[in-house]
Order: C-alpha cells, then structure tokens, then sequence
C-alpha cells in the first residue's frame, strides 16, 4: 500500500528531543535551591549535535506548541562548555534575551542566527564578542536595536535590571547609538547578516575589520559610497542587496564583483524604485558575474526591450538552454542558472527562461518557489505569493499538493505574529485541505495544518483569522481528526463565542464544530468540556439570539450542542437547570412554536435531563408537565417531539405515584395521554437519532409501578432494532437487552400491547443472530 504525502515518521532522534524537552526534571535535569532553579545533572555530558538540536527545537516548540511553557534560566543548562557543547543556533524573536547570551558566552559558537529579536540590546550586542574567535556564521536579521543603548546609561551599567521593567522603561527613553561595538578580532567570520542595519550606523566602518567575509547581507541597508564593497571582490561568492535604492555607483561597484556566485539586487515593489533595470544594465551584469548561478533582480522595472517578439518567444516547448532564452541579456549565459527572481516583474511571463528554479507569479510552480525562496525573510512577498497560491487552489487546481502545503505551514510556523501571513495562509490551507484533495493527505500532514490553524485562532481574534481557522477546521472529521488536541480547539471555540456580539458568520461555525465535537464522543470527554464553561456559553448565544427573537442556525445548533453534551453527563444536565436552562426553553417555545428542528432538539436535551434520577424533582411542576403532556400531541418533525416529550414523562412517571404532588394535571391523565401518543406513532418511522447506549431505556422495562413508561421503553427498542437492525440488535444483545424483556413478559402488571411488541423485539434479535448477513434492509 502507497504511503500518502508527508506520510515519513519522525525520527527517533526528533521524538527524544521533544521528550527530553517537555521533561527536562525526569530526564536530563535537576532542581537547585529554594527557587527551584534548573541545572543539568552532573553525570550528564551532551556533544554539540544533541546540544544544538535541544536548543533549535526547544525555540521551535516556544513558538509553534502552546502547551509548551519556556524555562526559566534555560539558556542556563548551556553555561558550562566541560558538559555541553554548542556550535549552529537559530534562535529567534522576543523570548530571546540578552541573559540568554551571556549564559552561552563561553561556548565556540560557529553559527550564529538571530532573527527578530527585539528584546536584544547592546548589551546583548557585546556578548557577541565572546564568540569572535570561533564564529563564522552570524545574522543579526531584524535586529536593529541591539546597535543602541540607553542615553545616559555608561557601556555594562543601567541595563542589569528586571528584564520586564526595563521593556517598560525602553518606551520612555531615548536610545543613542553604541558606537564601540566593533568586528575587530571576528577573523573567522565568513557569512554575515546585517539587514536593517539602522542608517545612524556607519556600514563601511563597521564591516572593515572583517578581512574573511564570503557572504554579505546587506538588504534595505543605506549605502552612499557602496565602493567600499569592492575590498571583498576577491573573497565574496553571496551579496544580497535587496530593497536597497540602486545607483550608477551600486551598479559600478557591483559589476567588479567577479568572484559573485548569488547576486540578489531585488525590491519589495515598483513603486519605491526609481531605477529602471534596462537591457544594457542586465548584460553588464551576466557578462561581468560570470560565475553567477543565482540572480534575483524581483520587484524592477524592466523595459520593453529586454524580452524577445511574442511570435519568437511563442515558438517551441518551453527551454531552459541560453540560447533560446525569451530574454536577450540572458542568452549571453554560460549555462542555464540555478535560482533566478522574478517575482513582480513581466520577465517571469515569457516561455524560455534560462534557470532551473524560477520565482514568479506565471503559473503554480513560479509562485511555490516564490513562498520558498522568501518566507524566512520576506513575508511581504510571500504574503503575495500565498495569496496568489490561494487563487489557484480555489479558482483551478493545485498540482503540487503536498509541497504547497509544507510551504503554506512553514509560513504560519515563521510568521505566527504576521496579520497578513496569517489571513492569507488560512485561507489558502481552506482550500488546500478540502475534499478534492483530502485523499492525497496524510494522518500527519492534516496534523500539521490543524496545529498552525490553532495557533492562528489563539494569536488573532480578528474577524477574517477566525473565519478562515473556523472553515478549515470543518474540513476535517470531527471529533475524530482533532481529538489530538480536544481541549485546544474547544477552549479557542467557546473564547470566540464568549462576546456578546460576534460576527454572525463566525458565530455559526464555531456553534457548528462545537456541536460536532460533542457529538461521538466519550463521557469524560464531554464532562471536561462542560467544565470549560461550554453548557453557560451555548445558553448565553440563546439568551441573545430570544433577545433578538430570532430562531436561525446558531439558536438550533446551540440547542443542539446542549442535546450532545448533555447525553449521559448528569453533571452537565444539571449545569443546564442551574443556568436558567429550563425557562429557556419555555421562551423559546412560546416565542418559535412552528419551528420543529427547534422543539426536537430542545426536547431530546430535556430527555436527557429526566434520565438523571437526582434532577428528575426540578421538572416536576405544573408548569412544565403541562408543557410535556401538549407537547405529546405535537405533528413536528414526525413523531420526534412527540416521542421525547413521551420519554421525559416516561422516567418522571418511573419514580412512582408517590412523588406526583399535583393535583393538576392528574398523573392518571398523564397517563392516558402518553398511551394514545405512543398508539399514534408509525413504527417503521426512520429517526433521526444515534443512541450509543440503550441503559437509560432499558432501567424502564422490569417495573410495574408504571406500565406506560415500560410500554414506551418496548416501543422505542422495537422501532431502533427493525428499522436499523444492523446497528442496534447486536448493541441491544450486548447491553442484556433480550434477558430484561423476558422479564416484561413475566411481568403480570405489563400490558398485553407491551408484551406482543417484547416479543417482536427479541424475535428481531433471533432472527438478526442467525442470519446476520442480511442486507435486505
């Protein structure tokens, strides 16, 4: 059998890492002190593999798990070089701290990748100096305020305080410049990345003790004299200039750069640039970078005149070869490139582009690559190209399913704080994850999408997050594709359903997958929701929509909802009486009496309620046994609102004659209603029912203090086991259902009509276990 996509286990290795992680005190850890401080063990020494990974996964877990909590002093267990050892790290946004750098200032770190860090201060900034002698790698991405320091505070002084106070204090003070860091000594360094390098900063200055440097990020960097980038023509194989205003000298400069093997000179959009990449410029380029396999020049202008005739570019099958290339200053290449961006520009529409991988916006392919070339650190662009994939998986079909999911996620994953990653991303997995592709996806891929969809809901709480997380989750079974994370989803649904005014469509969904996921499930399942506040939220949606006198999908779902998670929980029956539960429904009946989807809904929950023996006194009043005994007359929905209404009078009239107080109405009459309801009804009417246990039924057959209750129970089991005899015979047999029913037929005070239909219950049983291949039905 065929593995579906994203089918690959995960590793052993990854499984113990996120063990070890959310169990460091069972595993790799200890406690020390009256603070509980964590320390690693003494007998435990861990080489930089494992240490890296612990560290990479653990900054992936903070911010992709909320389950998971971050340690306090965690950095910590990484001090002491003897025991652990650290080499490559990636670690990114506000947890990270200047602390966290200290602690690790005596490790030979070789790879250094910080992004979006804004807690970092100069402080920070200054550790980085520890790592000078072994580090190689270093990316200080979105990192702009580790170049300042507080006005005023002398250099190690002012900045030791409380971490929270000082991100309160940071506000109010003004920032200076720290003008003493500097990359003397940093002699091994050969990648780095400085993108939004603050313009107060003097680039050249700062770059000029580094005499190794191979790559260079320098995106949305000022550059007045960008000659100084020719002191590494000899040495730099990666430059990246993206979003940075070019000029003749850029261009000048750029062009000794013989050594460039990626050159990216790209812009977010057209409109920023005044520059207008012509034929001349672009042959300069390829003539001069002639070990260029990389090139990305996204986001320009281009003139008309450096695409060939449409009637020449519309001849022959797409090619790669230089030769045939739809773009002049391209076909002087060697060889085809490996990488070219073209994104947002018209160059990515002809028919012969010279590269293997192409970013664009011309067909899926283009756009795919365009997600994975600048997620990590474009999500402006990758926002458009996401938005553009979400056409294609709406509009026409996705080819590459699994890789435009995995791409889709990674997104979410990165950008968890971007609106419009966030919007675009859950719109695009809506369709993604639909039913046209359903059967291609994996058990764990569809694990993948529900995870980052939570982690959308419980970041945003604005109206098109929540729509879009809300759709996409009812692509999916419910209750069995979530019950990985039943207390998640239902937590984030009952948050959205809390405001008093919700957006309507948002409103129905979430009351749709809150009733689907109580439905089919388990008792504990259902107790846990109900203490979550589930029973109070639904009543409070009816409360407002009676308010409104309105009687629409979220007013009926909601009842509904009740019915479901009402199903044998005696604790959350009684949360619906003590929440006002019972002069709702009395509003509702008065205020919607021909809407019968409603009666049968609210009147199967209230049959729930009569099961539980304890909560059977609160509905024995005038008042509501004379809404019963009317409702036993009821047409609505067949024989539906008839027969729960029948069946919440059935257990009230098993407690005995003894517990009737009223004088009106008579239990007698009661009574007599109830027989002439159940004489009334068809008993081959298919019903709209999924009964998981005939106990509260069958608890009414062996009795005599009242035969209309063990006449309804007999009714209700021989409708079930004929109409759907697959199904309940054999739960019947299992519960003992047959050995009860001999008892009514022993039963002198049973009724004759009583034992004839036991006897066709149990006839029904025999003749299902002898021939139980039966497909007659």
């Amino acid at each position: 059998m065929a593995s579906k996509a994203g089918d690959d286990p995960d590793s052993l290795m990854s499984l113990c890492t996120v063990f070890c992680l959310k169990n460091l005190r069972r595993t790799m850890c200890c406690s020390e002190g009256e603070q509980n401080r964590l320390q690693l063990r003494p007998d435990v020494f861990l080489p930089g593999e494992i240490c890296d990974r612990l560290v990479n996964v653990y900054m992936d877990l903070v911010h992709t798990d909320s389950d998971f909590e971050p340690q306090d002093g965690f950095f910590q267990l990484f001090s002491d070089p003897r025991s652990t050892r650290l080499t490559r790290l990636q670690l990114r946004e506000d947890l990270v701290l200047d602390r966290d750098l200290e602690a690790i200032r005596k490790q030979d770190l070789m790879e250094l990748q910080l992004s979006y860090c804004s807690r970092l201060t100069s402080r920070g900034l200054r550790t980085l100096s520890s790592f000078r002698h072994s580090l190689r790698s270093l990316s200080l991405f979105g990192c702009s305020r580790v170049f300042f320091r507080k006005s005023g505070a002398p250099l190690g002084a002012g900045e030791d305080q409380d971490e929270d106070q000082e991100d309160q204090e940071e506000r109010l003070q003004q920032h200076t410049v720290d003008l003493d860091f500097s990359f003397q000594g940093f002699e091994r360094l050969c990648v780095l990345n400085l993108a939004g390098l603050p313009a107060e900063l003097d680039v050249e200055t700062l770059l000029r003790p580094l005499t190794s440097l191979t790559s260079l990020d320098l995106s949305a960097v000022h550059l007045p004299r960008p000659v100084f980038l020719t002191h590494w023509k000899d040495r730099l194989a990666s430059l990246v200039l993206y979003n940075v205003e070019l000029t003749e000298d850029l261009i000048h400069t750029l062009l000794q750069m013989s050594r460039l093997r990626h050159l990216d000179i790209s812009r977010e959009n057209q409109r920023t640039s005044k520059f207008k990449m012509t034929r001349k410029i672009l042959s300069s380029i390829v003539q001069s970078l002639v070990n260029l396999v990389s090139l990305d020049i996204s986001g320009h202008i281009m003139l008309d005149n450096c695409t060939v005739p449409a009637f020449e570019d519309a001849v022959g099958r797409p090619s790669i070869e230089p030769c045939k290339s739809s773009i002049y200053p391209l076909q002087e290449l060697k060889r085809p490139l490996q990488f070219l961006g073209l994104y947002n520009t018209t160059l990515c529409n002809v028919t012969h582009i010279p590269a293997h991988k192409v970013t664009g916006s011309k067909n899926e392919d283009q756009i795919l690559n365009a997600i994975e070339a600048y997620t990590e650190q474009r999500p402006e662009l990758a926002h458009r190209a996401i938005n553009q994939l979400f056409d294609i998986a709406r509009i026409q079909h996705c080819s590459q399913l699994l890789r435009a999911l995995q791409l889709v996620i990674t997104a979410l994953k990165t950008h968890k704080y971007d609106k419009s990653i966030q919007v675009t991303g859950s719109a695009a997995l809506f369709y993604l994850t639909n039913t046209e592709y359903r059967s291609e996806q994996s058990v764990r891929l569809r694990r993948q999408v529900i995870q980052v969809v939570l982690n959308g809901m419980e970041q945003y709480q604005e109206v098109t997050v929540q729509r879009n997380c809300c759709l996409t989750l009812c692509n999916f079974s419910i209750p069995e594709e979530l019950e990985f994370q039943y207390h998640r989803v239902n937590l984030l649904l009952l948050k959205i359903l809390e405001p008093a005014r919700q957006d309507e469509s948002i409103q129905r969904i979430a009351v749709h997958l809150c009733n689907a996921l109580v439905c089919q499930v388990d008792n504990d399942h259902k107790e846990a929701v109900g203490k979550m506040g589930f029973v109070k939220t639904m009543l409070n949606l009816i409360q407002k929509k009676l308010q409104d006198r309105m009687c629409d999908q979220v007013m009926e779902f909601s009842w509904s909802a009740l019915w479901n998670i009402t199903d044998e929980t005696p604790d959350n029956c009684q949360m619906f009486l003590e929440c006002n539960g019972m002069n709702l429904f009395l509003e509702c009946l008065k205020e919607f009496p021909d809407k019968q989807e409603l009666h049968r809904n609210m009147l199967g929950l209230l049959g729930n309620v009569a099961e539980v023996k304890a909560l059977r006194p609160q509905l024995l009043t005038h008042q509501f046994i004379t809404v019963f005994s009317e409702l036993l007359d009821s047409k609505a929905d067949g024989i539906e609102v008839s027969y729960n209404a029948c069946g919440v009078l059935a257990h009230i009239m098993f407690d005995g004659s003894d517990v009737w107080t009223m004088e009106e109405p008579s239990r007698s009459h009661v009574m007599d209603k109830m027989w002439a309801a159940i004489q009334s009804w068809d008993v081959s009417s298919r019903r709209n029912i999924n009964c998981r246990s005939f106990e509260p039924i069958l608890r009414l057959l062996p009795q005599s203090c009242a035969p209309v209750s063990q006449h309804w129970a007999t009714w209700a089991l021989y409708n079930l086991v004929s109409v759907y005899p697959s199904k309940y015979c054999p739960l019947l047999i299992k519960e003992g259902g047959v050995i009860l029913l001999q008892k009514v037929l022993e039963l002198e005070s049973s009724h004759h009509e009583t034992k004839d239909m036991a006897r066709k219950v149990m006839e029904q049983c025999e003749n299902f276990q002898e021939d139980p291949m039966d497909t007659s039905r």
